[in-house]
């Protein structure tokens, strides 16, 4: 089961997006596997203290991403493949990397000074 135990919600971006990251994040990360059971919504809600819709917002958006499948009872379980992990992935790494480019734009790099930038750290 994911665990929600360190869940921050300092972020400041909406709690069901926090929520949706950090399923993601756990995916990413091996603490989550292909048919872990999800927290129930009852309690997910009582235990980062946030509205019941505020979670099942979370849970319908990646229901509709198939990352999660519900059944009767209202239980929910992971559903991931290599692929997906990856997608998941790639679509993490994709944010974090389009916050560092802003970042560098803000700063006035040229995408030739950046990408050196890139070349010299990754030694």
């Amino acid at each position: 089961m994911i665990s929600f135990e360190q869940f921050d919600l300092q972020d400041g971006s909406p709690i069901y997006l926090q929520i949706i990251r950090h399923v993601k994040q756990s995916i990413v990360a091996g603490s989550a596997q292909d048919g872990d059971e999800m927290p129930s919504r009852r309690v997910l809600s009582a235990l980062l203290g946030v509205n019941p819709n505020t979670v099942q917002k979370a849970y319908r958006m990646l229901e509709d991403e198939a990352i999660i499948e519900s059944h009767s009872g209202a239980k929910s379980y992971l559903v991931l493949d290599a692929g997906k992990v990856q997608r998941i992935r790639e679509e993490l790494l994709a944010n974090d990397v389009q916050a560092i480019v802003s970042a560098m734009k803000g700063m006035g790099l040229s995408k030739r000074e950046a990408i050196l930038l890139v070349d010299k750290l990754w030694e």
